[in-house]
């Protein structure tokens, strides 16, 4: 009778690995069981995804980027779609959920709304440099392949909730009426996430590499305060 083989070798043969042996772990090639390489591998993946666009990017150019075999990849993964659904739910939306939340709370006042959108922005670009470029290819661009998480998943945390509030500022006499609270919205996005999108553009441009995130944090609040008319105690 066949004896079936054992769920630890079959795990080591996906990986790469003889039968019988574990796989060879070479500089920057970690085992299958490695702690750290899950992590390591969605990290490959969103560099891959910010350079040449969800659609372009195979499996292998991860693989390559993350220094393991495509067969690990599929360990952990299963194909694309799984991976990059991993990359939303693990990256993604928990590197936006601070600015959320900050938005949640800064109420009704509006100066302090605006400044948390800004100030929030601001600070996830610092920690995710990845997200400006990702944002421009895979949302702004048609055919993205993340305008639906977007318009579903991250509209009503943050500008639609900001839009309401708005209107209801603008109600009560405390916002400049000449404003659309929609495209007050979509202003925001405009002076913090795109200028942090082009900045190796503006910068070449302007000779400004001395200008960096917290500058385009004060340029922005600055041109909101007079542009809004906020009302401030």
């Amino acid at each position: 009778m066949a004896r079936s083989t054992p769920p630890a070798r079959r795990r080591r043969s996906a990986a790469g690995g003889g039968a019988g042996s574990a796989p060879p772990r070479g500089r920057g090639r970690p085992g299958a069981d490695a702690p750290d390489l899950r992590p390591r591998l969605l990290d490959a993946a969103l560099a891959c995804y910010a350079d040449k666009g969800i659609a372009a990017t195979s499996l292998r150019d991860i693989a390559r980027h993350a220094g393991v075999t495509p067969a690990l990849l599929h360990y952990y993964f299963g194909d694309g779609r799984q991976l990059l659904d991993a990359v939303v739910e693990e990256r993604v939306l928990p590197a936006l959920a601070p600015l959320r939340e900050a938005v949640a709370g800064a109420g009704d006042d509006m100066a302090a709304l605006v400044a948390a959108f800004v100030d929030g922005m601001a600070d996830v670009v610092v920690r995710h440099p990845w997200l400006p470029a990702l944002w421009v290819r895979e949302v702004v661009s048609e055919g993205g392949a993340l305008r639906g998480l977007l318009t579903g998943r991250i509209a009503p945390a943050i500008p639609v909730l900001m839009a309401s509030r708005f209107a209801a500022a603008q109600a009560r006499g405390e916002l400049n009426p000449a404003l659309d609270p929609r495209l007050l919205m979509v202003s925001l996005v405009g002076l913090t996430l795109f200028p942090a999108a082009g900045a190796p553009i503006w910068r070449q441009i302007f000779d400004a590499g001395d200008l960096g995130v917290d500058d385009l944090r004060r340029h922005a609040l600055a041109l909101l305060d007079r542009g809004l008319e906020l009302r401030r105690d």
